[in-house]
């Protein structure tokens, strides 16, 4: 199903280069995968102890079957969000429409 009203999105995932460092660890680089998200707004936060933070979210509603893993990243409006939890996709067991993959984007600043 279409998202009528989407903008562009890009997913951004860190995958394995093929490289080692010299004490045997995986080196990677990112991959970008252009995708369309329906935004909605998350209220922010402010981190009160002694610092000026602000946690500024929101929440994207990605085509159904898009994979998005916990540690990916998403630069949207031209800001660059982490995937805050684990994004959900489900289906209807009433009709089998299968519905938009919801993701929490967060971005701390400060």
């Amino acid at each position: 199903m279409p998202l009528a009203h989407a903008e562009p999105a890009v997913i951004i995932r860190k995958v394995p280069s093929g490289a080692r460092d010299e004490y045997g660890n995986d080196l990677y680089t990112t991959t970008e995968i252009p995708t369309m998200a329906a935004v909605g707004p998350k209220p922010p936060s402010e981190d009160m102890q002694d610092r000026d933070q602000v946690t500024a979210g929101v929440f994207v509603w990605l085509p159904a079957g898009t994979v998005v893993y916990a540690t990916d990243q998403m630069r949207l409006r031209g800001n660059l969000y982490e995937v805050d939890g684990d994004p959900m996709a489900w289906q209807s067991p009433f009709t089998g429409l299968v519905a938009p993959v919801q993701v929490l984007l967060r971005r701390v600043t400060g």
